[in-house]
């Protein structure tokens, strides 16, 4: 993959990452897939947070996508926050039976978010 390439793709990705970050992430948690992207007790409030803290980083990923170069530290920080929290939600998920779906939802959807964002990241340089 040349980095032009690279370059194309990331700024789709990140315009597509954004807008399931805006207006997919509710869906999933609470009508499409709950066992998968919800936790157990559900907590409204701590949904909302996590509802609200990923759509404002969504509108940043779509502005970001005009000019990644420029942008570089808040895609890494979605890079390597999605690697954090999908680590400690793995963890919390294997340690609690009743939430081992999240282990075929949420979770492999953060670290495929970093693993698609960092690759192209990697490669726009190369």
């Amino acid at each position: 993959m040349t980095p032009t390439t690279a370059n194309r793709l990331l700024k789709v990705c990140l315009v597509v990452f954004g807008l399931f970050f805006i207006f997919g992430l509710y869906p999933m948690m609470m009508w499409i897939w709950p066992d998968g992207w919800g936790w157990e007790p559900r907590q409204h409030e701590y949904e909302q947070m996590i509802m609200g803290i990923y759509a404002t980083l969504g509108v940043f990923l779509i502005l970001a996508a005009r000019n990644p170069s420029a942008n570089a530290s808040l895609i890494w920080f979605t890079v390597w926050s999605s690697v954090v929290h999908g680590a400690i939600m793995f963890v919390q998920a294997i340690a609690d039976p009743a939430e081992c779906m999240n282990l075929l939802g949420d979770v492999p959807a953060l670290f495929l978010v970093a693993l698609i964002l960092g690759y192209l990241m990697k490669r726009r340089n190369a």
